[in-house]
């Protein structure tokens, strides 16, 4: 897959899409577990998306970066170490923020990040596979929209 270069604007729309679309099945499903009220939860979610958001666009800048220079394509195993290496970064910021919030012990919120982080591990893969898979066909249907009347996708002019 060819790596374009994403504008900021790009990166911001990825990054709250990812995180709206978390929040909407995540926090009703850790409030019920966890017994704190869907308020409290939903303000600690959009909390960690504030943080998630900021490392989401450094972090994937420093990775497409890495995958440019080293000419890597995006195999299920550069996929998957996206995906750990992203998340682990977010342990490290968010289980503090977590028990300050919430006023539980660091084991406890450490806790609680490993339950985000078994439902965002895969929805990281998935999600980002679907964007990727559909900001394709959007460069190529704007790419086929510029093509010269009469000419057909791929073939060359010349």
């Amino acid at each position: 897959m060819q790596h374009d270069n994403k504008s900021i604007r790009e990166r911001v729309l990825h990054a709250v899409l990812y995180e709206a679309c978390a929040i909407v099945v995540l926090v009703p499903v850790a409030a019920l577990l966890t017994g704190a009220g869907l308020g409290q939860m939903g303000l600690l979610a959009f909390m960690m998306s504030c943080v998630a958001m900021a490392w989401n666009m450094v972090f994937n800048a420093l990775f497409e970066r890495l995958e440019r220079r080293w000419a890597l394509r995006r195999t299920v195993w550069v996929r998957s170490a996206h995906a750990v290496m992203f998340e682990g970064g977010l342990v490290v910021a968010l289980v503090p923020l977590a028990a300050w919030w919430l006023a539980i012990s660091l084991w406890q919120a450490l806790v609680l990040d490993l339950g985000f982080f078994a439902f965002y591990l895969p929805y990281t893969y998935v999600f980002n596979l679907a964007y990727d898979r559909i900001r394709q066909r959007v460069i190529q249907r704007r790419h086929t929209a510029r093509l010269p009347e009469g000419s057909v996708a791929g073939e060359c002019n010349e």
